[in-house]
């Protein structure tokens, strides 16, 4: 068998025809593709003139209420009104059984008289008392003694007319009128109950007409609203409105009535009343609402929409959008006003904003734009 011999310009040509062969192959990579744009909607924060209402959680009240309680002992004999009415100074409410009352009327007529017969007679023993005096006719000490008997007939005169004057105020008060003009509450006695002063509640009036609103401010906002205090009631005037508490705005504006004497230490606020007028009676005592005060200050302020804004661990970004590269900002949100947010800091007037699509992206993301707001 012959030996197989190749002869050394083969084994070269052999050698580097492999290694161009190796070259070659290792040379093809695979081409590099470009990252794939994430679509968004997009923005441009804008610069406006702010107009917006500071809201505060309020409870209607009444401008006046008083409790209808009897000042005399009694049996109630008549009901005047019909609970939850509106009722007018001075209306007949209530009447209490009076015949005792009448007869202490009477009585007290009747000693009145009496009294007033002893000081005649008191009266006429000391003029002829005195008379006699004077012709030396009669003892001293007779005619001190009537001038004194004289003297107790006056005061048991004058305390006759006392207590006529104090059974008829009995008398007056077992008929029972109303102190103010409002609307009463639900009765809390009936016709026969038993009433005395001091224990029996019988009712409560409040005034409706107008009506006010309470409220707490933070003693950082006490000389806002004392600027505000006093100034005439407008009906145009949109500074001080209600929002009920089915949403719906109370049609009348309102007016800072007052502010409390004292701020609250413990929470660091001051009560603030508001009066409205309340012609229809929509405004009832008690009710709870809102309060809403605008803020008429006028300065520009920076505005995007509100879902443009991401929020994590407490703090709040936004994705800003330069040559189609997003990059991640923290800003400072303020006030949500409609569907827009003021950015009260972190952010530029003109600045692009993503504001749909943010839960892709990243910084350092490539976007496309495919809507503006």
């Amino acid at each position: 068998m012959k030996k197989l011999c190749l002869k050394p310009a083969i084994i070269i040509i052999l050698f580097f025809t492999v290694c161009l062969l190796l070259i070659s192959c290792g040379s093809k990579s695979p081409k590099l593709q470009s990252p794939e744009a994430i679509p968004v909607a997009a923005d441009t924060a804008k610069q406006e003139e702010v107009v917006y209402y500071d809201e505060y959680p309020g409870t209607i009240v009444a401008l006046n209420q008083v409790q209808i309680t009897p000042q005399v002992t009694g049996y109630i004999t008549g009901v005047f009104f019909k609970d939850g009415q509106h009722v007018n100074k001075g209306q007949l409410l209530y009447t209490l059984d009076q015949q005792q009352y009448q007869a202490n009327v009477l009585q007290a007529n009747a000693n009145y008289k009496v009294a007033e017969s002893n000081l005649q007679m008191a009266q006429q023993d000391a003029d002829r008392y005195l008379f006699l005096q004077k012709n030396d006719a009669i003892a001293k000490q007779v005619v001190d003694h009537s001038l004194a008997a004289l003297q107790a007939a006056k005061m048991q005169l004058l305390a006759a007319q006392a207590a006529i004057q104090n059974v008829r105020t009995g008398l007056k008060y077992a008929t029972i009128y109303a102190p103010l003009s409002g609307t009463i509450g639900i009765s809390q006695v009936k016709p026969g109950a038993a009433v005395s002063p001091g224990v029996t509640l019988l009712n409560v009036i409040s005034s409706d007409d107008p009506i006010a609103a309470d409220f707490n401010v933070d003693e950082k906002e006490i000389g806002r609203f004392e600027e505000l205090e006093g100034l005439p009631l407008d009906k145009t005037d949109s500074t001080f409105t209600i929002a009920l508490p089915d949403g719906q705005l109370y049609p009348f504006s309102g007016r800072v009535s007052l502010l409390d004497r004292a701020v609250d230490p413990q929470t660091a606020t001051i009560v603030t009343r508001l009066e409205f007028d309340n012609p229809a009676n929509v405004l009832k005592t008690g009710m709870s609402c809102t309060i809403r005060v605008q803020n008429k200050k006028g300065e520009k302020q920076i505005l995007i929409p509100y879902k443009a804004v991401s929020e994590q661990l407490g703090e709040y970004f936004v994705f800003i959008i330069n040559k189609n590269i997003v990059r991640r900002q923290k800003i400072l949100p303020g006030r949500a006003i409609g569907s827009n947010i003021v950015v009260q800091k972190g952010l530029n007037e003109g600045d692009l904003i993503v504001t749909e699509g943010t839960a892709r992206l990243k910084a350092g993301s490539l976007v496309r734009i495919t809507g503006m707001q």
